[in-house]
């Protein structure tokens, strides 16, 4: 072998990246460590937070079990608002009030705990 294919292949060895040595030991992760809170003005309401962490109340499960059926039988996987709207008045809810702020709305939700 020339002595020039023989130092171009220990140059190769030396950088080569597919060597035994793993790379991604000395990378630092930046995602460990790292705290995953919301910034400010981004708080969630109590039922958001809970059903997040997979404690659902029986109306949430009972909502998402008629939304999970619906995109079986229909083979949607994304279903559009007015699908969803129509899964929520099958479950039996209907519009009984007059509408207000969804600032009002969270927070009857927040004083009814």
């Amino acid at each position: 072998m020339p002595k020039n294919d023989r130092n171009s292949e220990e140059r190769r060895k030396d950088t080569d990246r597919r060597g035994g040595d793993d790379r991604r030991g000395s990378v630092v992760d930046r995602r460990l460590g790292l705290d995953r809170r919301r910034g400010p003005g981004r708080r969630r309401s109590d039922d958001r937070k809970s059903a997040e962490e997979g404690q659902m109340s029986d109306e949430q499960f009972e909502f998402l079990m008629a939304i999970d059926e619906y995109k079986k039988a229909n083979a949607r996987p994304f279903p559009t608002w007015t699908e969803v709207l129509e899964v929520i008045k099958a479950i039996g809810y209907r519009k009984v009030a007059e509408p207000t702020g969804l600032a009002e709305c969270v927070k009857k939700t927040e004083d009814s705990r």
